[in-house]
């Protein structure tokens, strides 16, 4: 069969390499099916692009994923009016975070013919069959569909155990000369970086994650390190952004990743989630000695109440200790904070802010979002049953219209008031952070003029 998948415009100047998609692409190529990628994140083409190749090609299915984004969302919808329109109409899928949690209204919404729910993997290849009528869809677990106007959602679909089967990316599909310029922390212009999913899951379970499968499953060490070797040999990578939720998930795991990189003498830089649990002293050096540059942390608050709260899993103490474990030997930490969850206050937002004063080196701008109650997730059921929000139409059509402003309101303060802390929060943030780059520039000037420093490369930016 042939295969459309569709990877939309996220409006950025460098793209993130969509990872799901092309594990869908590789599952799909090696059972024998014609794959075509339309990057439009890369060339930035509009919808009437899409809809003009449709009506020009026969494709028999096409594939879209999004995440639960108030972008992505509209996007999405963009996407399928140009796809619901096309002459050469393909059966039309459609998967990912955003439509797994409440397929019955995306499929509505979109006109999808199927949702993927879940991994999608083994549920594609299923789905292929049923097109060719090989199988009912009826049969299929992990998907939605509407059958006479009702929506029919079967059995989850239970996970792959040994995702070392999972065949790698089909990396050769995609343009990867625009994939390998993202940028990291740490990451030289000479650098070229690419993600790599460790594992896939968590084992904690925050209020305001909309994670759908439970768990966490890790890929063997041998099997990251294969795949990082074809990276740098078939695209001469050198920075390795591992960017499932949790590398981290254990000291011993992180341990072992550490020794065996170091033994594969793999000599790339690499970047991870981690969890403060485990930042110990001896953990992080084994990190640095193997090539971590920086650790992305999820802190999400500052106040212990709020944190429990969260059901974070974290305390206080453990966020400073393992924060200032990370600087003393020399890894960046990326400190994440979000504002608005039960109950929270100002004075929580200000312990926030201090926090992040206090532990920035500049190696990233950090902001702080309110935090949203994205479908899928405890604090969304927790909004409907409390009456802060109707459904899921209400979420995407109604309260969640940007990432940086309240989608709802689960704090005392007024949504006028909510706004006005949250500004005055970022602006010390954006003026300390510009304040340190300022600095930067001024003291490399200083070196050049009076120390005739000769590796300097001019003040531009690229």
């Amino acid at each position: 069969m042939r295969i459309l998948i569709v990877i939309y415009d996220n409006n950025s100047y460098i793209s993130w390499f969509p990872q799901g998609l092309a594990y869908i692409a590789s599952v799909c190529r090696n059972a024998g099916h014609e794959v075509i990628i339309y990057n439009q994140d890369v060339y930035h083409w509009p919808e009437s692009h899409l809809l003009n190749l449709l009506n020009r090609e026969k494709f028999d299915v096409v594939a879209v994923s999004v995440v639960g984004g108030y972008y992505q969302y509209r996007k999405l919808l963009k996407i399928s009016e140009a796809i619901n329109n096309a002459k050469y109409r393909p059966f039309y899928m459609i998967g990912g975070h955003g439509p797994a949690p409440e397929p019955e209204y995306f499929l509505k919404k979109t006109k999808a013919d199927v949702v993927v729910i879940g991994e999608g993997e083994i549920t594609v290849l299923e789905i292929l069959e049923a097109i060719k009528g090989e199988r009912e869809l009826s049969s299929i677990e992990g998907i939605a569909y509407l059958e006479n106007g009702k929506c029919i959602q079967t059995p989850r679909r239970k996970l792959i155990s040994d995702i070392d089967k999972i065949p790698f990316p089909a990396y050769d599909l995609f343009p990867m000369d625009h994939y390998t310029l993202l940028r990291m922390p740490h990451i030289e212009n000479s650098e070229r970086c690419m993600p790599v999913l460790s594992g896939r899951g968590c084992t904690f379970k925050c209020n305001f994650c909309y994670r759908m499968d439970p768990g966490f499953r890790a890929r063997s060490a041998e099997n990251i390190i294969e795949e990082i070797e074809l990276l740098k040999k078939d695209y001469n990578v050198s920075y390795i952004v591992f960017s499932d939720e949790l590398l981290m998930s254990s000291v011993e795991r992180t341990i072992e990743l550490c020794d065996k990189f170091m033994k594969a003498k793999l000599n790339v830089k690499w970047s991870c989630n981690g969890r403060l649990n485990y930042a110990k002293p001896e953990v992080l050096k084994l990190m640095k000695e193997a090539g971590c540059v920086f650790i992305n942390y999820g802190i999400e608050s500052m106040d212990q109440q709020i944190l429990n709260v969260m059901n974070k899993g974290l305390t206080v103490k453990q966020i400073y200790d393992g924060i200032e474990n990370t600087l003393k030997v020399g890894i960046s930490p990326g400190c994440n904070i979000i504002f608005g969850n039960i109950g929270e206050t100002e004075e929580a937002l200000k312990l926030g802010v201090d926090f992040l004063l206090n532990y920035d080196d500049h190696s990233q701008m950090r902001t702080i979002r309110p935090v949203t109650p994205y479908p899928g997730s405890p604090l969304y059921y927790y909004a409907i049953e409390k009456g802060l929000l109707k459904d899921c139409e209400d979420f995407y059509e109604n309260k969640h219209l940007n990432s940086d402003l309240l989608s709802v309101n689960f704090t005392n303060l007024s949504d006028e008031d909510f706004h006005k802390a949250l500004f005055e929060a970022n602006k010390q943030l954006i003026d300390n952070y510009f304040n340190a780059q300022r600095k930067k520039v001024i003291d490399k000037a200083k070196k050049l003029y009076f120390e005739k420093d000769v590796t300097f490369r001019g003040f531009r930016q690229t």
